[in-house]
């Protein structure tokens, strides 16, 4: 059986009344309240900071590939050291006159065909992407033969040019004996300028077709005329892609122009063979030209990421460090600091 139990009111005394004034006595263990609320807990206290102990991790794979690179580099030098080479000759040809005369050679033509290459590269990329189908398909044409055949090739075919045509006539402007006009230089310059034209028309092409139609339109929009926007709005933003291939390939010309030898040109290979073949030290004076290159590619190198650097401004947050800020951050992070 439930029984049911109901709460009395209790009674509220009077403001101002005697038993509002009497202050109520704090609960003891005798006398307990027995509906009072549940006391709170005290908040503990707050442990005291410790800082966090960073333990590096251990790469020992690195290490061991480190120790097997090194040994493999050693035993490549033991090697060339105990070879039949005359090291002493390769230090003492390394800066005569013939050798610095080639090199100088050698920087010319480069510079000079990769200039050629550029200029045409423009021309061809320009004809390339136009909508006149006579313009275009010749620019294709263009492409197709110099990127197709070898640049040996054409260097021979360049110089041999005076046996189909024995004289250069153009009729009231100028008349000449091809053996004149095709002197090794003259060769040399067109074998490789030429073919660096095209290849420089298809980076040139792909950078153009990378900007945004957008912004073309929107020039359009403007009233620019087609020439002021490949110049102003166009071309800007595709160097961003166009300098790196550019380098590299003016890095490939330094090398490439070495097959100018083969018309003549006394460039630094052909330079180093001569001094070989008189003084029979064939093998130091390829040392030779090989540290020039070396020197040459390194320095060259060194001027495409500056202009790298500078044509990614705006495209990135922060601009790459250069290689000095590169080698003053890996001497600061050499000696790991201590963690306290």
């Amino acid at each position: 059986m439930t029984e049911n139990f109901e709460k009395e009111p209790v009674d509220t005394p009077a403001t101002g009344s005697p038993e509002a004034e009497v202050p109520a006595t704090p609960a003891t263990a005798d006398t307990a309240p027995t509906s009072a609320a549940p006391a709170v807990a005290a908040a503990p206290a707050a442990a005291p900071y410790e800082p966090i102990r960073a333990i590096p991790v251990r790469h020992y794979g690195r290490w061991i590939s480190a120790v097997i690179v090194v040994a493999l580099l050693a035993a490549l030098a033991y090697g060339f050291s105990q070879g039949d080479i005359i090291w002493g000759t390769v230090g003492d040809k390394l800066f005569d006159k013939t050798i610095v005369q080639g090199a100088w050679h050698t920087i010319l033509i480069s510079v000079c065909a990769m200039l050629m290459g550029v200029v045409l590269g423009l021309v061809l990329a320009v004809m390339r992407l136009s909508n006149n189908p006579v313009t275009s398909s010749v620019a294709w044409l263009y492409i197709w033969f110099f990127r197709g055949t070898p640049v040996y090739v054409q260097l021979l075919m360049w110089f041999n040019l005076s046996l189909i045509f024995p004289v250069i006539n153009l009729m009231p402007l100028y008349k000449n004996n091809t053996v004149a006009i095709m002197t090794p230089f003259v060769a040399a310059l067109l074998g490789l300028g030429l073919n660096e034209g095209a290849y420089m028309a298809e980076i040139v092409r792909a950078g153009i077709q990378s900007v945004d139609l957008g912004q073309t339109e929107a020039a359009h929009a403007l009233g620019m005329t087609g020439s002021r926007t490949m110049r102003r709005i166009v071309m800007p933003q595709a160097m961003r892609l166009i300098v790196p291939p550019t380098g590299n390939e003016f890095i490939n010309m330094l090398k490439t122009s070495s097959l100018v030898s083969v018309v003549q040109y006394t460039e630094l290979l052909r330079a180093a063979s001569n001094i070989g073949s008189d003084t029979t030290a064939i093998m130091e004076m390829y040392f030779v030209a090989c540290i020039w290159y070396l020197a040459i590619t390194s320095v060259f190198s060194v001027g495409q990421y500056y202009m790298e650097r500078y044509y990614a401004r705006g495209s990135q947050r922060s601009l790459p460090p250069t290689p000095w800020q590169k080698v003053r951050a890996n001497l600061t992070t050499v000696r790991r600091p201590k963690v306290a």
